[in-house]
C-alpha cells in the first residue's frame, strides 16, 4: 500500500478547501464527536442534522443523557433506526459517570471500552476530539484506501480492515490526525463513490490512484455478496376507539427492542383478537414493506374499532399528540402512518 504515502498532503489541502461545514466540526467537543459519530452510522449526514439538534437541546451533557427517560430517549432516535445505538449510547453516558467521573475519557482503550464504541469511532473520536494518531476506518475509508492502493482482497474481511489499519497508522499526519481521518471520511462520502461512481476529476489522489490509472474504479473496491434477508409475512392491526389507537411496548431485547408498535403477528397465525380478549370488526387498511439488515417484513394491515376501551395489559391507548410526543412507533410501520392521521387526525 506505498501509494498511500502520498496521501496525507493533497488529502489535507482538498479537505480545508473542501470539507462540508458541520455542527460537530465546528464545536469538536469530545461529546459532540461521539453523539455525531454514533448517529452517522448507517445514516447519511443529512438525515442526521436535525436529530443532532434536539438531541443535544435534551441532552447536552452525558449527565443529562445517563437521566433521559427511555421513552423519551426513543423518541429522539425516532426515524434514525438502528435504536440500539440510542440504547447504547445512554450505557456509555452511565461508564463514563460512574468510571470517569462524568469526564469524557481521553486514551483510545478507555473510549474503545464504552458501550456500543467500535474500533472505528473510538479512532474518530481520539483523533478528532483529542488529536491522537489513531486511524478511523469504516467502508468510505475501505473504499477510498481499496481504490487508490489497487488492492483487489475482500474489503468486508478483518485482514482487509488490519491491514488498511495498519498502512494508515504509518502515514497518519502526527500534527493533524483528526483532520486526516475526517478528509478520508470525506473523500468517500462526496468523491469516492461507491458503485463504480466516483468523481475521480475532483479527487486529490486521482495522480496516484491504481484504481484510477488502470481504468479499474468500477471494480473495485471487491465486497462478498450478502446473505439473502429472511422475509416475513406479518398482519398489523389498527386497532382504534374513539380518537385513540392501541400499541404495545415490544419486547426488552431483539429488533426494534422496547419501542412501541401497533400490534402484529406473522400472518400464519390467526385469531389473535380472539387471543388478546379483543373484539372487533376488521377490514384491510392498506400494505406496506420494510428492510432491516437481516430480515425484510411484507406487511398487512387490518383496521377496525374496538368494541371495548379495555386493552391487554402493557398496551396503551395513544391520541394523536401522544404519537407525537411520546411514544416512539419505528419507521417500519410508516406505510400505515397515512391511515392513522386519517383516523386521528393529522400528528
Amino acid at each position: 500500500m506505498d501509494e498511500l504515502h502520498n496521501l496525507p498532503i493533497p488529502l489535507l489541502v482538498w479537505y480545508r478547501e473542501n470539507a462540508r461545514t458541520l455542527p460537530w466540526r465546528s464545536d469538536p467537543t469530545p461529546y459532540h464527536v461521539w453523539i455525531s459519530e454514533i448517529m452517522l452510522q448507517q445514516t447519511r449526514v443529512a438525515a442526521v442534522l436535525e436529530y443532532y439538534r434536539r438531541f443535544l437541546e435534551a441532552a447536552p451533557t452525558a449527565a443529562s443523557l445517563a437521566a433521559l427517560p427511555q421513552d423519551q430517549l426513543m423518541k429522539l432516535w425516532q426515524g434514525l433506526g438502528y435504536y440500539s445505538r440510542a440504547r447504547n449510547l445512554q450505557k456509555a453516558a452511565e461508564q463514563i459517570l460512574s468510571r470517569h467521573g462524568g469526564v469524557f475519557p481521553n486514551t483510545y482503550e478507555d473510549i474503545r471500552a464504552l458501550a456500543g464504541v467500535g474500533d472505528y469511532t473510538a479512532g474518530a473520536i481520539s483523533s478528532i476530539a483529542f488529536h491522537l494518531p489513531v486511524p478511523a476506518v469504516d467502508g468510505n475509508v475501505l473504499r477510498v484506501t481499496a481504490r487508490i492502493t489497487g488492492d483487489s482482497s475482500d474489503i468486508s474481511t478483518p485482514a482487509m480492515k488490519k491491514k488498511v489499519t495498519q498502512a494508515l497508522t504509518e502515514v497518519i499526519p502526527l500534527d493533524a490526525p483528526g483532520d486526516f481521518n475526517q478528509a478520508l471520511m470525506e473523500l468517500g462520502a462526496t468523491v469516492c463513490l461507491p458503485n463504480g461512481a466516483p468523481l475521480c476529476e475532483k479527487c486529490p489522489a486521482a495522480g496516484f490512484c491504481r484504481a484510477f490509472q488502470e481504468g479499474r474504479t468500477g471494480e473495485l473496491p471487491v465486497k462478498a455478496a450478502k446473505k439473502a434477508r429472511r422475509v416475513e409475512e406479518r398482519t398489523v392491526y389498527l386497532l382504534f376507539w374513539g380518537d385513540c389507537v392501541a400499541l404495545r411496548r415490544r419486547p426488552e431485547r431483539g429488533l426494534l427492542a422496547g419501542l412501541w408498535e401497533y400490534p402484529n403477528e406473522l400472518s400464519d397465525e390467526s385469531g389473535w383478537l380472539e387471543r388478546w380478549g379483543l373484539s372487533a370488526a376488521l377490514e384491510t387498511a392498506g400494505r406496506g414493506k420494510h428492510i432491516f439488515s437481516h430480515i425484510e417484513w411484507r406487511m398487512t394491515a387490518l383496521a377496525g374499532e374496538l368494541e371495548s376501551p379495555e386493552l391487554p395489559e402493557g398496551w396503551v391507548w395513544a391520541d394523536r399528540r401522544a404519537l407525537r410526543d411520546t411514544y416512539a412507533v419505528p419507521n417500519a410501520f410508516q406505510s400505515f402512518a397515512q391511515r392513522v392521521a386519517a383516523r386521528l387526525g393529522r400528528f
